[in-house]
């Protein structure tokens, strides 16, 4: 399967958690290339590496730690910086995570007034 199948298959699978994530890491630009001019899906490749390991995540270290190996991974640790710059985008990942599953359990349980009646 090539890149472009995969991330579009990641895409449908995620939908709204994809297209959020996605996002989250343009706005933080940990390596500042949307600064410098690079297309708005310059990290889809990297978010697409990270969504499918999320389910290892119990919180937002776990998050960060994801997030930080698999910028190394694709940009090498001198390019992807240091640990620290990955810390608010994790946090915002996981928080958003968070948001998305609590959205598909009411969803599932038929609850879709957050628990409130």
């Amino acid at each position: 399967m090539s890149r472009a199948d995969r991330r579009a298959s990641l895409k449908q699978a995620y939908r709204e958690l994809y297209a959020e994530v996605s996002r989250l890491v343009r706005e933080a630009d940990p390596i500042r290339l949307i600064a410098i001019g690079a297309p708005d899906d310059e990290y889809d490749v990297e978010v697409s590496t990270i969504l499918p390991r999320l389910h290892e995540a119990t919180s937002a270290s776990d998050v960060h730690r994801i997030v930080y190996e698999e910028f190394v991974h694709w940009f090498d640790a001198d390019i992807a910086g240091p640990p620290e710059i990955y810390v608010a985008v994790s946090e915002e990942i996981w928080n958003t995570c968070q948001r998305s599953a609590e959205a598909s359990n009411r969803e599932a349980t038929g609850d879709h007034h957050g628990g409130v009646r």
